[in-house]
């Protein structure tokens, strides 16, 4: 599973959804066939943290934040049983680094830190007002989640 990218037309929609976000934190999953490593779409997700939600941060603003919430997060949970389970939960940084901060960590772990909480790598996309910039993907080894890719993006 290592440093297999998405494939450029999911993560172009991706990189759509983080600058139509900007300069707030866009976030969502990427989804593909039960029993394959492959990644066929990406599925969006509104970031319920203007409302305060997050777990571990709920005074940051979605410039700083992101939470999957509400039917989004059930959709997520969902797609664990059914056709297309989810394989990446991604989300952007609008200070045009991708880099996957403590706040991410705390937040993609389960609470007692033995696992990750969903059976997800992390992409992070850093982006400008005007483009993505980079983009890193991070899967959980030795107990934490650790860069597996970084690639550097040019306009989407």
């Amino acid at each position: 599973m290592s440093g297999d990218r998405p494939p450029d037309d999911v993560l172009a929609v991706v990189y759509a959804q983080a600058l139509k976000a900007f300069p707030a934190e866009c976030c969502g999953f990427l989804v593909g066939p039960r029993g394959t490593e492959a990644v066929t779409r990406a599925r969006p997700c509104a970031n319920a943290q203007e409302a305060g939600e997050h777990p571990t941060a709920a005074d940051r603003g979605a410039e700083t934040a992101y939470v999957i919430a509400g039917d989004d997060l059930l959709s997520l949970a969902r797609s664990f049983d059914g056709p297309e389970p989810a394989k990446v939960i991604y989300h952007s940084h609008p200070n045009g680094r991708a880099y996957f901060s403590a706040t991410d960590q705390a937040v993609a772990a389960d609470p007692w830190g033995e696992g990750p909480m969903y059976a997800c790598r992390q992409l992070v996309v850093g982006v400008h007002a005007e483009r993505a910039v980079e983009a890193a993907l991070f899967e959980w080894q030795g107990g934490r989640f650790v860069e597996v890719d970084r690639w550097k993006v040019g306009s989407p």
